[in-house]
């Protein structure tokens, strides 16, 4: 990456990630069903072939209705048309299962490959995008929003299947019988369609709303689980409870607003059916009195429209829980339209970030860098700063200076609000949060470098005094850690993530307080192990011992977001300045 460019991203909008409109929806799902289209051609062959089987019986019972008024009918007569109609039912039944199991069947597949690539973004997603969203409502969105789409299917596919082959043939039939019956129905169907058009304007927004209201509570959840230390020694615990309280009651009203509206549209389907059936036996009447009809063929007609009327109200009726799936689709396939930052991010290893190149010679160049967290006051505030290959510099100062920020914008993590970022193609970013994955230590140690062996993992060990881990360890590598498994002591964990750095090869190694949680006993062999990690690459030590950041080639000193004194330990401790007095109180006080 050149002086000119900037690491920058676009930002979600407020109040969370964005929510894809239907033509971005329709476009993925049609490219997630690349592979499955001869399927579901093949599913919809199948359910009509199914559903005309299946409208026999009304066929037959119209015929039998003919032969008996005519006075032709006999015990065969009975006996074939029963027989017809036994083995109609159990082919269309047999079809129509079919039908569903192989439409289940390419709905979850294609529902799989969503979920994949939805995990696969989010997990890419730059953090100060996550940040400003909300952790919460990503969560929602790959948790709840899921769920409802995977729980859809057993209640939407039937019916939809069911339905939309049901009326094409059902349409059809009545087409054949007579086209007076067909067109009575046809009169009545813009009742269904303006019930439908209603439920389409009331419906997304309730649902929408309810889905809004459940990553909100999912966001006060996760906050309260979070800051659960805070919440107790702050005795915030009935705040927090409100707060949840809140946000629950919140999606309880939403949920009524729902069903409210499930229930309206009840009402009109009701009506629809009324008249569709008022409406063909109308026409039924006046064509057996002219003559055009036979009462067979007015009960086929009838058959034909009850036939039809059910799935068609059912439709409509599960269209409730296919309109909260396409909206959970929706806020699903939204995270995915989430436009990349203008510079590639990595996997994690412990907070692992990369981007462009920056200049010959130079491991990182900051220039006039300012930031500020969701355009609150300056937390970084003119800084300038270069980092050349392979040189070590710390960074000190007091709590609140501006030391994380400015870990966090140099790793690409944040973007600066003004000024330029450069930096080398491969970052590692390590903070005293570090996680243990729950898997093998193996597993652990290979997410940053999927390809080293046991003897790398081994040789990476050794360089960051963690050798002896493996000795204490009941299954050596693979010794499942994390939760559920094997304990590892905070300076355990350490010394795995910075295994992890040396695994991943890096070319600028950022150390946020890497060491901070580990106790006096750890220290010493916890900072051999950072000098282990920074040799022969570039490294950014945010310095919570003293010790760490008179071993580096240079010091820099930061005040309220600036960057008050920079250079060598000599050089800053002879200068009598912030730092002499910030080293002079720690040797006094080892």
């Amino acid at each position: 990456m050149s002086d000119a460019d900037t690491a920058t991203g676009t930002l979600p909008p407020e109040g969370g990630f964005p929510v894809a409109d239907g033509r971005a929806t329709a476009a993925e799902v049609w490219r997630l069903s690349r592979g499955h289209r001869l399927k579901l051609v093949a599913v919809a062959a199948l359910g009509i072939v199914s559903t005309a089987v299946d409208l026999i019986p009304a066929v037959a019972i119209g015929l039998l209705v003919d032969r008996v008024q005519d006075g032709t009918a006999g015990l065969g007569t009975v006996l074939t048309a029963t027989a017809v109609m036994a083995l109609s039912a159990v082919l269309g039944t047999a079809g129509t299962a079919l039908t569903i199991v192989l439409g289940t069947r390419t709905y979850h597949t294609i529902l799989a490959a969503l979920r994949e690539r939805l995990v696969e973004r989010a997990l890419t997603l730059p953090q100060h995008l996550v940040e400003r969203a909300g952790t919460g409502d990503l969560i929602s969105r790959s948790s709840d929003d899921v769920t409802a789409v995977a729980d859809a299917a057993p209640a939407v596919i039937p019916v939809l299947t069911v339905t939309v082959f049901t009326i094409v043939v059902s349409l059809g039939g009545l087409t054949a019988l007579e086209w007076p019956y067909a067109a009575a129905l046809a009169v009545v169907l813009p009742v269904y369609a303006v019930a439908l058009r209603w439920y389409h304007r009331a419906g997304p927004q309730a649902y929408r709303a309810e889905r809004a209201a459940m990553s909100t509570r999912a966001q006060q959840i996760l906050e309260s689980q979070r800051g659960y230390e805070t919440v107790l020694g702050f005795g915030l615990a009935e705040q927090r409870h409100r707060a949840v309280l809140t946000t629950s009651w919140a999606v309880a009203l939403q949920s009524m607003r729902a069903r409210t509206v499930q229930s309206m549209l009840s009402g009109r389907l009701n009506l629809g059916e009324f008249l569709s059936l008022a409406a063909v036996l109308v026409v039924g009447f006046v064509l057996i009195e002219r003559g055009d009809s036979s009462v067979g063929g007015a009960t086929t007609a009838m058959l034909l429209v009850l036939r039809l009327l059910g799935p068609l109200n059912q439709l409509l009726l599960v269209f409730d829980t296919l309109q909260s799936a396409l909206a959970s689709l929706s806020r699903m396939i939204g995270v995915l339209t989430v436009p990349d930052a203008s510079e590639p991010t990595a996997t994690a290893v412990s907070g692992t970030a990369m981007a462009g190149t920056a200049v010959a010679g130079t491991a990182v160049r900051l220039t006039d860098v300012t930031f500020s967290y969701d355009h609150g006051p300056l937390v970084l505030d003119d800084i300038t700063l270069d980092l050349r290959e392979h040189q070590h510099v710390a960074v000190v100062g007091a709590s609140g200076a501006g030391k994380t920020t400015l870990a966090a914008v140099i790793a690409g993590i944040h973007p600066p609000n003004t000024g330029n970022v450069a930096r080398p193609g491969h970052v590692a970013v390590i903070t005293q949060e570090v996680h243990v994955f729950a898997g093998t230590v193996r597993a652990n140690l290979t997410l940053a470098a999927p390809g080293a062996t046991d003897r790398d993992i081994r040789a990476a060990l050794d360089a960051t005094g963690a050798a002896g881990l493996l000795a204490r360890l009941p299954d050596g590598l693979d010794t499942v850690v994390g939760t559920g498994g094997h304990p590892l002591t905070d300076a355990q964990a350490q010394q795995l993530a910075l295994a992890r750095v040396l695994l991943a090869d890096p070319e600028l190694a950022v150390l946020d307080e890497a060491t901070a949680e580990a106790g006096s006993a750890d220290a010493q062999q916890l900072d051999r192990a950072v000098l282990a990690v920074l040799a022969g690459r570039a490294g950014l030590v945010i310095a919570h011992r003293l010790s760490q950041a008179a071993s580096c080639d240079r010091i820099v000193v930061m005040e309220h977001g600036r960057i008050i004194e920079s250079g060598t330990q000599d050089e800053l401790v002879s200068a009598g300045g912030v730092y002499a007095g910030l080293w002079a109180a720690w040797v006094s006080g080892r």
